[in-house]
């Protein structure tokens, strides 16, 4: 396609090309009004004066009769630029005049009408073709015709329209130079979206919509774009990254699950040794369930799928229904578990969500924490400002402030943890869950060991808390 064509392909130019029609009509209505009314100020003041002088002679007729009015008329039209002058008796002898060349059917209709004429005191060729209007009267059988020569009336016409061609002319050159120079422009952005989208669908997720700072809305729109696009970069590494991690740790378990069951398919000669391999098979496929079934969760609350699903349940509740469920793993770890939850607390949410992201708070803190025996899981619910936190405190080693961001991505366990069973992803479902519902979630000391504080919005109407 030509450059040429492309132009006119455009939106832009299209709409310059409207914008240019609909200004040079209504350019050309408005001077036609100018003109129009123009004119008719000008036949208006024309009538006027020969309303004006037709009453004059009819008081002149009256006072002196028709011999006066002969004498005046005869006077008035020796005098330069006159009016036109006919008076005829009532059988058409032409008593007074300074035409000639009038069409007798004019003067035998009383009124308004344009006429063709020649002064009296011009060659016989000078016949004009310029219009007059004139007035027919009748006084004492006698008619008088008094007209004016609106030749002023084409001057002005004329006048007006040679520079409404070139205001026309004008507006349409300026308006296609005004109008390329401005598609010039937006095609110039538009190009350089084209070129980053081009290098974006290559593989290149760095690339950004150039920002002029102009404010725009081609600014406005590639701010969008790009945070669009930082998104999903950021998507689409985590993407990578879970991928990798998969690959890596999932590795592991499924080699171990099928050189078990090769063990004991080689080894294993009687009923309860192939028992014990069975269960140690089911065991493993178990984590392995588990691991996928967090990974869905994960990507079911990252999504936003549950939304239209959310219900309005109490936060007290579920942390003492969760404390219920993991006191007898924390009294076998050794561990004594502290409930602190005793108003109710009315949000609206993911109820399965929220309870499973505080079950793997609570797993992670049992896990990690009970390195004394005897020492304290705190689970808490209460009311700040307009969120309601959930916080699970313990007492171990915690995690350097330089990890905490990193420990929330999936499949991330630090070096200490990786003697002790799990697959990375209860922190992962946490900040996937706080997301979900606009909240957040953050890692704290807890002097010693590690607070993890999950806050999601509070149920509007609710009387704010401490």
């Amino acid at each position: 396609m030509t450059a040429l064509g492309k132009l006119l392909r455009t939106t832009a130019f299209k709409i310059v090309a409207v914008y240019l029609i609909v200004f040079a009509l209504f350019a050309i209505v408005a001077v036609g009004y100018l003109a129009r009314h123009t004119q008719a100020l000008v036949v208006s003041q024309i009538t006027e004066a020969i309303d004006s002088e037709v009453r004059n002679l009819e008081d002149l007729h009256a006072d002196g009769g028709i011999g006066r009015l002969i004498d005046v008329v005869v006077a008035r039209a020796q005098q330069p630029g006159s009016n036109l002058y006919l008076i005829t008796s009532f059988n058409g002898a032409v008593l007074a005049s300074n035409v000639t060349d009038i069409d007798n059917a004019i003067l035998s209709k009383p009124g308004w009408s344009e006429i063709s004429y020649r002064r009296t005191d011009e060659a016989a060729d000078s016949l004009h073709d310029s219009r007059a209007l004139v007035r027919v009267v009748f006084i004492g059988g006698f008619r008088v015709l008094v007209g004016r020569d609106i030749e002023e009336r084409e001057r002005l016409r004329e006048i007006l329209a040679a520079p409404a061609r070139w205001a026309l002319v004008i507006i349409v050159i300026l308006g296609i130079a005004g109008g390329a120079f401005i598609v010039r422009r937006v095609m110039k952005r538009i190009d350089s979206m084209t070129a980053t989208s081009a290098q974006i669908m290559s593989g290149d997720f760095g690339g950004r919509l150039t920002v002029t700072g102009s404010g725009d809305e081609f600014d406005r729109l590639a701010n969008s774009l790009n945070t669009m696009l930082a998104r999903i970069e950021n998507l689409m590494g985590g993407l990578k990254h879970v991928s990798d991690n998969i690959a890596h740790d999932l590795k592991t378990p499924l080699t171990r699950l099928r050189n078990r069951a090769e063990e004991a398919l080689r080894q294993n000669k009687t009923e309860a040794e192939l028992r014990r391999a069975l269960e140690s098979t089911i065991e493993e496929s178990d984590n392995l369930i588990r691991t996928f079934d967090a990974l869905l969760m994960i990507s079911r609350a990252e999504a936003g799928e549950v939304r239209k699903t959310m219900t309005d349940f109490d936060a007290a509740e579920i942390v003492r229904d969760v404390a219920e469920l993991y006191e007898p793993v924390a009294e076998e770890s050794g561990l004594s578990l502290a409930v602190d939850a005793g108003e109710s607390l009315p949000v609206r949410g993911s109820r399965e969500l929220v309870s499973q992201a505080l079950a793997n708070l609570v797993d992670n803190a049992i896990k990690h924490g009970g390195t004394v025996r005897g020492s304290k899981v705190t689970i808490a619910a209460r009311r700040a400002g307009e969120n309601v936190e959930f916080s699970v405190g313990d007492r171990g080693p915690g995690i350097p402030e330089a990890d905490r961001l990193r420990v929330l991505e999936r499949f991330v366990r630090l070096e200490e943890s990786r003697s002790r069973p799990g697959a990375g992803l209860g922190l992962s479902l946490a900040q996937a869950v706080a997301r979900l519902h606009g909240g957040e979630l953050r890692l704290e000391d807890n002097l010693p060991g590690l607070k993890v504080t999950l806050a999601i919005p509070a149920q509007p109407g609710q009387t704010k808390g401490a």
